[in-house]
């Protein structure tokens, strides 16, 4: 029998239903649960906060870009319409033109003991186009006093394109002028001759000298 039955009810009247008095929990546990997690909170923005500070010294933008593993991107300005306009003609202006090895007279002198060797080389270098003037032993100021492969001289008015491309024939050639008035250079021998460059490598360096190659793009 129930202490809730009234006595002598013979425990005909009982006490029923679902509903009993609920205990609420602490404040206090509640509070601890609320501190915890706005202590976690607030770790985490101070984190989030200090990353992106970071980023932005590291040079990092908001902009949603991210570096790749490689490394930074190489981003090169965008020409504006107007400078690129502007460089089109000066993309499209062609190289100066080289004098033809038929516009040049070559005077052959042998600075060296090797009998014959001017006449050898000015018939291979008439060969190639070139137009031959005197040949013979070099003058007195360079006869065997050139230890070189050979020296190119002409007038302080010559072009400097026609040393370069007689420079072609021959590795190691060495430039000077002198007090003469005409357009004809003159290529001494010297000791360190050996023979003329090949004449597809002469051909070769010819062209390049003719067609500058563009300098390679910048890589990262």
């Amino acid at each position: 029998m129930s202490m809730l039955t009234p006595p002598g009810m013979g425990g005909k009247y009982r006490v029923t239903g679902a509903a009993y008095p609920r205990m609420s929990r602490p404040r206090r546990r509640r509070r601890i649960v609320l501190t915890v997690l706005g202590a976690v909170l607030g770790l985490a923005l101070l984190g989030y906060g200090s990353v992106q500070l970071m980023n932005v010294f590291r040079g990092e933008g908001g902009s949603g870009k991210h570096q790749s593993a490689a490394g930074r991107d190489c981003a090169t300005p965008k020409p504006r319409a107007g400078a690129a306009a502007a460089a089109s003609p000066a993309a499209a202006k062609p190289a100066a033109a080289l004098p033809q090895p038929g516009e040049i007279t070559v005077n052959v002198y042998n600075a060296t003991p090797r009998a014959g060797l001017a006449k050898t080389v000015g018939d291979e270098l008439k060969k190639r186009g070139f137009i031959i003037g005197k040949v013979g032993n070099a003058p007195a100021d360079f006869d065997k006093k050139v230890p070189g492969t050979g020296i190119l001289v002409g007038s302080p008015t010559t072009d400097k394109a026609v040393f370069s491309v007689l420079g072609t024939q021959l590795e190691g050639d060495t430039q000077q002028t002198d007090a003469r008035e005409g357009t004809d250079v003159d290529l001494i021998l010297g000791d360190a001759f050996k023979d003329l460059s090949p004449k597809e490598a002469a051909d070769k360096e010819l062209y390049l000298l003719a067609n500058p190659q563009p300098a390679p793009a910048k890589t990262c």
